[in-house]
C-alpha cells in the first residue's frame, strides 16, 4: 500500500520548494499512554521505528514537510503525552492547532472509548474548522484486534473524521494519514496557517525539528 515504506513524505528543497506556496500547520497527537502516538511521529518524520521505547514526558515536537503539487505543507507537530496525569496540560498543545491525530491501539477497546473522548474534547473545545483523524494503530498485530475495522470506520463517518488503521512498525498508512490531512486543511494563504501556530510551548526552539523528540510506545 501507498503507505508501506520508510518516511516516504516527499520534503522539497532547494529551487523546488521556492517554487510552490507554503503553508504552515499546527498538528497535535493525542491518545492514551502506549497506542504508538509517538512511534508514528517518529516513523512519520525520520522514518524510523523503535521496539522499546520510553514515554514520553509532557509533549515532544517535530516538523516535517511535504508537497502536495504546487504547495508545500509543513506541519509542526506536538506529540503529547498519553498518561492520565499530563491530560490538564492537553488544552496548551491543542488550542489553536489546524488538525489533530487521535490515536487508538486497535488491540485495546479502553483506548477506542478513550479516542471518543478526545474527540468530543476537540469538537467541543479546540479549533471549530479542526481537521481529526483518528488512527487506529497496531494493525501489525491485527490477530489481537479488539477493536472492528467497521465500528472505527462508522463512527469516523458519523462525527466527520479522516480515518485509516495505521503501523508505525511496518509504515502502513503512516504517510498515508498525514497526506490525507495536508489535503483536507484550506489553502487559501499562503502562511494562513502559520501565525503562532506550534508556538504554544514557552522555551521551544522551532527551528529544532528533530531533538525534541522524545520516545513513546512501541508500535
Amino acid at each position: 500500500m501507498a503507505g508501506r515504506g520508510g518516511g516516504g513524505a516527499s520534503r522539497p528543497n532547494g529551487a523546488a520548494a521556492a517554487a510552490n506556496k507554503n503553508f504552515q500547520f499546527k498538528l497535535v497527537l493525542l491518545g492514551e499512554s502506549a497506542v504508538g502516538k509517538s512511534s508514528l511521529v517518529l516513523r512519520f518524520v525520520k522514518g524510523q521505528f523503535h521496539e522499546f521505547q520510553e514515554s514520553t514526558i509532557g509533549a515532544a515536537f517535530l516538523t516535517q514537510t511535504v508537497s502536495l503539487d504546487d504547495v508545500t505543507v509543513k506541519f509542526e507537530i506536538w506529540d503529547t503525552a498519553g498518561q492520565e496525569r499530563y491530560h490538564s496540560l492537553a488544552p496548551m498543545y491543542y488550542r489553536g492547532a489546524q488538525a489533530a491525530i487521535v490515536v487508538y491501539d486497535i488491540t485495546n477497546t479502553d483506548t477506542f472509548v478513550r479516542a471518543k473522548n478526545w474527540v468530543k474534547e476537540l469538537q467541543r473545545q479546540a479549533n471549530p474548522n479542526i481537521v481529526i483523524a483518528l488512527a487506529g494503530n497496531k494493525a501489525d498485530i491485527a490477530d489481537k484486534r479488539a477493536v472492528e475495522h467497521q465500528e472505527a470506520q462508522e463512527y469516523a463517518d458519523e462525527n466527520g473524521l479522516l480515518f485509516m488503521e495505521t503501523s508505525a512498525k511496518t509504515a502502513l498508512n503512516v504517510n498515508d494519514i498525514f497526506m490525507a490531512i495536508a489535503n483536507k486543511l484550506p489553502k487559501n494563504d499562503p502562511q494562513a496557517g502559520g501565525g503562532q501556530a506550534g508556538r504554544t510551548g514557552a522555551g521551544v526552539n522551532l527551528h529544532d525539528t528533530a531533538s525534541q523528540m522524545a520516545s513513546c510506545c512501541p508500535n
